[in-house]
Order: C-alpha cells, then sequence, then structure tokens
C-alpha cells in the first residue's frame, strides 16, 4: 500500500508502517500544498492519505478521489500519541479493501479517547465517514 503522510503527521511515524511505501508530504515533493491541491496531487500516486487534520472531508470537494483518507483522532499530533493507532490502522485498512495488512511493532493499550475515521472512495469502494 501506497501512504503519504500529511504535513501534520511526526516524520518518524514512517517507521511505524513495515512493508509499505510511505512518504511524507515533504518527500513526495507536495510540501506547501493546501489541502485541494495536496489531495489531487496525492490522489495519482498513493492510496491513503494518513492526516489529523479533521477539517478535510468538510473544506474539500472529495467526489471523484480514488485515494482513502484516514483521520487519525487524537489529543494531539506528537509521535508518542498517534503510534498506539498504527496497528488499528492496518486492521481498518484490511476491513475497508484498503490493501495488504503487516505487522506492527506497537504493543500496548489505546487510549479510549483516540480514534480513526476513515473517508475511502473510488476503488475503495465507500463515500462517506466511517468511525
Amino acid at each position: 500500500m501506497r501512504l503519504l503522510l500529511d504535513e501534520c503527521m511526526p516524520r518518524r511515524l514512517k517507521r511505524e508502517f513495515v512493508g509499505h511505501e510511505v512518504k511524507t508530504a515533504r518527500e513526495a515533493g507536495f510540501a506547501g500544498l493546501k489541502n485541494g491541491a495536496l489531495l489531487r496531487a496525492a490522489d495519482a500516486s498513493f492510496d491513503v492519505l494518513i492526516t489529523v487534520d479533521r477539517n478535510i472531508p468538510y473544506q474539500q470537494n472529495l467526489s471523484g478521489l480514488n485515494i482513502a483518507i484516514m483521520i487519525l483522532i487524537t489529543k494531539s499530533n506528537r509521535y508518542d500519541d498517534l503510534k498506539p493507532l498504527v496497528p488499528q490502522l492496518y486492521t481498518r485498512s484490511r476491513r475497508y479493501s484498503l490493501g495488504p495488512s503487516c505487522g506492527s511493532k506497537f504493543e500496548g493499550s489505546i487510549p479510549s479517547t483516540t480514534r480513526i475515521q476513515i473517508f475511502a472512495f473510488g476503488p475503495h469502494g465507500r463515500s462517506h465517514p466511517t468511525s
């Protein structure tokens, strides 16, 4: 699966996605792009955009996109707050046929205040948010 980490995501989160092609927005050449332009650029090269930006689905026209958007909802965008969600990302991506799964290095509990919201489009088969 080809994953893009939004600019608001910590770069070192990349190493948690073992077995996937992962790039940050900067590495992909998308640094500084606003959400609409970022989504259009990412749609051509990536399967999933991973972000903490809860406003994307409400501020952007998402129709016609083939990229899935996974919004990680935590108390902050710090690595330590996001890392516990990685195993859940694998589980959720399998459930919505977003790509293959693989193991994760995280062991521990996920705080009840965290969750993942998925917006999947095009070949991913869903066009509305899931929690």
